[in-house]
């Protein structure tokens, strides 16, 4: 049994509220709740976190880039460079810009919290926090702003950040893709259309595709960053009113300090389009990991077997089978990335507000931007360690190769009758019959075929037999290969 209590940032109070008469012990003073703490009868004291990715998913760096700590060093830099670029045009005095750029730095997110308790306003709360430590140039801060201007460019400086890490994820990814085709270009095995055998092809072909796809997200990433990886300094409604006959250059440089794209018009927020094409980035490649889960999911079937995830040595498989060896990390990837997904559809209605701008996107931005960012980097990470550890079974694969002693060849046959005169329709026909009669009778295709005597016009038992061994029907599955790997090599260079 555990009793809950409440504990407080460090400020005005560090007091542990204890309280085992009340559902909802409330805090007493002004201090600000940070973290809900169990107590046991015990008198064991525990911190609960509510979301997995506090706990569970997410890697250090991407969840420190979506911090309450590192947003509001975000929201200092967004002032510093507004402060700066003001004083450049003479709209402020050039040594309280310095005295901002040298001691912004200094504000405390508690306090900020501590204001924002009394105001209710979180951006003025953070402009009064830093003025507190700017003695008289603090009169500057936030000097021609709305909340926006700052709220917004700080995402803009987040999303960099964050684009930074999914980018080096996926290149590290892409590496062990590429790797993975250039050793699997001659490992043949079959091809499933429908979940059906069709003819052959290579595993090296397969973790080509899935690099070439790799490779176009980091293309993706690299074109869309200018777009997504923006700031503003517009004003209440977009005029640059405040800001006078230089507005416009203000904004320039401004954003030339923190290094971000400016936006060409705003009405008193970044237009959501933006952010559509961010999340819906994140969806895709998420998508894309999802679906190289599934085929590893789905080859390690035990009627398939063809590949494993790494099973380590002490590792349990299921707490009632002892013999189970689970996919687990794949089907992880899979689960998170319905979670990634979900964030486009709320994405897409932030950018539908009334008139230049309402609140109704404010709260849901912040429960998309770090879940599905933290977690798309997270199944990033998780599908590169499934590739470099996936083990693959060749004695499996050459026996699901030859699995239908021949039929899935049906096709090398019918061309080839083809090319030395038959109609392709009438060897089609031909072939057909001749497969679902193997199939039903459980024969070789090529005793099928031998006993046919208009196939036998066209072709010898021997030519039968080279036709039906799958290693010489791959076409240009190696051409294909190396063209691939030569194109990506410029992703893996930078």
């Amino acid at each position: 049994m555990f009793i809950p209590v409440i504990s407080f940032l460090p400020g005005k109070s560090d007091t542990i509220l204890q309280n085992r008469n009340k559902k909802n012990p409330l805090p007493t003073g002004e201090v600000k709740e940070r973290t809900i703490t169990y107590i046991s009868l015990s008198g064991d004291m525990y911190t609960m976190a509510i979301h997995p990715i506090e706990f569970r998913y997410g890697t250090e760096l991407m969840r420190s880039v979506w911090s309450e700590e590192h947003r509001f060093a975000c929201m200092i830099k967004a002032e510093v460079a507004l402060a700066r670029a003001e004083a450049d045009f003479g709209m402020i005095p050039e040594d309280a810009a310095e005295t901002i750029k040298n001691r912004a730095k200094s504000a405390s997110l508690i306090r900020a919290k501590e204001i924002e308790e009394e105001i209710h306003h979180d951006m003025m709360a953070v402009v009064r926090a830093i003025s507190e430590v700017c003695d008289d140039a603090g009169r500057w801060i936030h000097y021609g702003a709305t909340s926006n201007d700052i709220l917004d460019t700080a995402t803009g400086l987040q999303i960099r950040d964050a684009l930074v890490l999914i980018r080096k994820g996926l290149e590290d990814l892409l590496g062990i893709l590429v790797s993975l085709a250039e050793e699997n270009a001659d490992l043949v095995c079959i091809a499933r259309t429908h979940g059906q055998h069709g003819v052959p092809t290579t595993y090296g072909l397969r973790f080509a595709i899935w690099a070439s796809e790799i490779g176009r997200h980091i293309e993706r990433l690299i074109q869309m960053s200018p777009r997504v990886c923006v700031g503003q300094m517009t004003g209440a409604v977009g005029t640059q009113a405040a800001l006078g006959a230089d507005g416009i250059k203000i904004q320039q440089r401004m954003m030339e300090y923190l290094s971000l794209s400016a936006v060409d018009v705003s009405s008193q927020i970044i237009q959501r389009d933006r952010y559509i094409e961010y999340f819906c980035f994140l969806a895709s490649v998420a998508t894309s990991l999802d679906k190289i889960a599934i085929e590893i999911r789905t080859l390690q079937r035990t009627e398939i077997g063809e590949v494993e995830e790494s099973f380590g040595k002490n590792q349990v498989g299921s707490s009632t089978m002892p013999h189970k060896r689970n996919p687990i990390r794949s089907e992880q990837v899979s689960g998170l990335a319905r979670i990634v997904r979900a964030a486009v559809e709320p994405a897409m209605q932030n950018n539908t507000l009334w008139d230049e701008r309402d609140l109704t996107n404010s709260s849901c931005e912040r429960v998309i931007f770090p879940e599905a960012t933290i977690l798309c980097d997270h199944i990033i990470h998780v599908c590169t360690g499934v590739l470099k550890g996936l083990v693959l079974k060749p004695d499996r694969i050459r026996e699901n190769l030859f699995l239908l002693h021949g039929i899935n060849m049906a096709e090398s046959i019918m061309i080839d009758l083809t090319r030395k005169g038959m109609g392709r329709q009438e060897a089609h026909e031909i072939i057909r019959l001749a497969s679902m009669q193997a199939l039903s009778e459980k024969k070789s295709l090529a005793l099928i075929l031998q006993d046919d005597r208009k196939i036998m016009q066209y072709l010898t038992r021997e030519e039968i037999e080279s036709l039906l061994q799958p290693e010489q029907y791959l076409g240009t599955s190696k051409e294909q290969i190396a063209r691939t790997i030569q194109k990506l090599q410029v992703f893996l260079k930078l």
